[in-house]
């Protein structure tokens, strides 16, 4: 199964200047227990923005550049040739950035969206989420709190049947 997962604001924000907009811990280990042990495919961008090594994932990193490389990362030069990578009947996680969720959305079967309850400015954004092609499967509020400024909402989307069969 391919699954976008993101954190985004109330206007799709995912970030601006290579940077998340808000801290949230619920996420980062709602994040982590949704994707070990399964292949995240990332752009280069995304990639390096993290503190490093995700453990216990298969990191997959989209590069242009034929000569970039990192010790522990699987590198591909497009989306397609990262999704070969996968083992047929693992799960795949695409992370991140907004031209790769651009490019990937249309062959998931899932998003799983933390929706931040609030606007931010930012540079980069999440694609629209079709309502004829998402339906929305689970809805979980959270309020804002000492650790979370700002509330938030865990969503699951998965493509509806009717999409699924014009593919």
């Amino acid at each position: 199964m391919i699954t976008l997962i993101a954190a985004v604001g109330l206007r799709n924000e995912l970030g601006k200047d290579n940077q998340m907009l808000w801290h949230l811990p619920n996420d980062f280990k709602h994040f982590k227990a949704i994707t070990s042990g399964h292949h995240v495919i990332m752009g280069r961008k995304t990639f390096e923005s993290l503190p490093g090594i995700l453990p216990n994932r298969t990191h997959i990193v989209i590069s242009r550049n034929a000569d970039w490389q990192k010790e522990g990362v699987l590198v591909a030069n497009n989306l397609d040739a990262a999704f070969a990578k996968v083992p047929t009947g693992d799960d795949a996680f695409v992370i991140g950035g907004g031209e790769i969720y651009s490019q990937a959305i249309s062959q998931a079967e899932r998003i799983e969206l933390t929706r931040v309850e609030t606007q931010m400015e930012a540079d980069t954004f999440f694609p629209e989420i079709n309502p004829a092609e998402w339906k929305l499967v689970s809805d979980e509020a959270h309020p804002a709190d000492e650790r979370h400024a700002y509330a938030y909402r865990f969503q699951r989307y998965e493509k509806s049947t009717s999409a699924l069969s014009t593919e």
